[in-house]
């Protein structure tokens, strides 16, 4: 019985007498196919019961057949299913409805998160502008002293000159080069913290290094500290720029003195550090093997502000005209170019200790030469020939008349164009020297390439006031190929000039 119901009433017709007049259509329909073909037949349907509720009910009809196959009717079976018909539909409701919940508080921390990217961005522009004109003005104060130097000096030695006044013309000279390598080495500072100065990194042994400076390091700081040394034994090779190295180490040296003003004790030291994944991370570096070069003092300390602010451009402690505040932020520039770090741990009245991190490379150190004065530039021989491409027209005119003075022909180009045009023609060029920031849709790395392409034993000399990534590429330079950083002096260039022509 199904509601009071025999089944046989349904197959008979009844359903218009039970089920709910927007279910009797369909389930007709397909329950008569079903028996045209012989199939089972499935439904899922309303019925009033015997007191007029709504009921669901699952209706499963198959055909029933004697032993030799023939059709005898069909079997049916309905089973109330309404309350897990009522216990689904409340849980899709509250699916629904929490679904719903859910959405909103997503477009709610949407609008969250757009508004804090929109305050943070707002704060780092701000951080960046302040940074800027601080960077700007102590930039814009360095420089303008050093002009003033060099400025006052040429008009003094022009005003002596017309004077006949000869005697001291040396002294006006002295003072305007002196300005001029200050201004050269504020430069390299700048270079070297924005990470965009040109290396020349080396196979390196810092134990060998910082040895050799042993001597210099003890004379800077005076007889009032005392410098003590602590060498690994088997300290690992670096790749770095050995004389950004040494700078670094006789800056960290300079720093300590001035915080031990009433003398103390210096300690250089060298560690092999294997840093792991959290000890990594927290240096904020990737996990690896590095040399560690660590220089520790007595002095007064830095505060926690103190250590925040201390990598900055331009940030100082030290008294006015004592210190630029571009020492640790070079030093910094050339141990994150180098794809190290350095870190600073510091306690007010108790000390402070640097420590530069360079990753490890196997091998062996190169041989350094030391820094030695050139001697007098030799000659040109008969016919070698520069083609000097720059678009600063002082700059082309010094170079070309120190290479006229020592004999060589001078080919000069103002653009990249030109001077791709000179490499095209008939005209002998034993060496290239080019700008790398050229105007005219041609750099300096384009025009030597292209050169090379016409004459492929072309001897190239880049010349740049900074590390353009066209020129480094994966950071070693095709042989044949050099740089030069800008400034220079010209018997410097003579020399690397003379040096590379004459390389095999």
């Amino acid at each position: 019985h199904v509601f009071g119901r025999h089944t046989e009433d349904f197959l008979r017709g009844a359903w218009d007498e039970v089920l709910v007049p927007e279910d009797i259509a369909e389930p007709r329909a397909a329950f008569a196919e079903a028996r045209r073909s012989r199939r089972p037949h499935h439904a899922e349907v309303r019925a009033h019961d015997a007191e007029g509720r709504v009921r669901w009910l699952n209706c499963e009809c198959v055909a029933r057949t004697d032993d030799l196959g023939n059709y005898l009717g069909y079997t049916c079976c309905a089973t109330d299913v309404t309350d897990a018909r009522t216990a689904a539909d409340e849980l899709e409701a509250r699916v629904q409805s929490r679904t719903a919940e859910l959405s909103t508080a997503l477009d709610r921390l949407k609008v969250e998160v757009a508004d804090r990217e929109r305050a943070e961005a707002q704060l780092r522009q701000s951080q960046k502008m302040e940074a800027v004109g601080q960077l700007t003005g102590g930039l814009a104060h360095d420089f303008s002293n050093l002009l003033t130097g060099i400025a006052g000096s040429l008009e003094l030695l022009k005003t002596r000159v017309s004077q006949g006044r000869f005697d001291t013309l040396d002294r006006y000279l002295d003072a305007a080069r002196n300005a001029s390598d200050r201004a050269a080495a504020l430069t390299h500072r700048l270079l070297a913290y924005s990470r965009q100065q040109t290396l020349a990194p080396a196979a390196t042994d810092a134990n060998a290094l910082a040895r050799n400076m042993e001597e210099l390091i003890r004379r800077t700081v005076g007889p009032a500290i005392q410098v003590k040394t602590k060498y690994a034994p088997d300290l690992w090779i670096t790749l770095c720029d050995p004389h950004q190295l040494e700078n670094a180490l006789l800056n960290l040296c300079i720093n300590a003195r001035d915080a031990m003003p009433d003398g103390g004790r210096l300690l250089v030291e060298t560690v092999n550090a294997e840093l792991n994944g959290g000890i990594a991370a927290d240096r904020d570096m990737a996990p690896g093997e590095y040399v560690e070069l660590r220089v520790s003092d007595t002095g007064v300390g830095m505060t926690p502000e103190t250590v925040a602010r201390a990598f900055e451009p331009f940030y100082t402690t030290k008294p006015i005209g004592q210190g630029t505040g571009l020492g640790l932020s070079m030093i910094y520039g050339f141990a994150r170019q180098s794809g190290g770090q350095v870190r600073i741990h510091s306690s007010v009245g108790v000390g402070t200790t640097m420590r530069i991190y360079l990753p490890r490379i196997a091998g062996t150190a190169d041989v350094v030469s030391p820094d030695l004065d050139p001697p007098a530039a030799a000659r040109a021989e008969a016919g070698e020939t520069v083609l000097v491409i720059d678009d600063e027209v002082t700059i082309r005119m010094l170079v070309a008349e120190v290479l006229a003075d020592l004999g060589y022909r001078v080919v000069e180009a103002e653009d990249g164009r030109k001077g791709l045009e000179i490499l095209r023609s008939d005209i002998r060029v034993d060496l290239l020297v080019t700008d790398v920031g050229l105007p005219g849709g041609l750099n300096g790395r384009q025009v030597a390439d292209a050169g090379r392409k016409l004459r492929p034993d072309l001897k190239v000399l880049y010349v740049t006031g900074y590390a353009e990534g066209a020129v480094m590429g994966d950071g070693r330079l095709e042989t044949g190929m050099h740089v030069m950083v800008k400034p220079f002096g010209m018997d410097d260039l003579a020399h690397r000039i003379r040096t590379i022509i004459e390389e095999e």
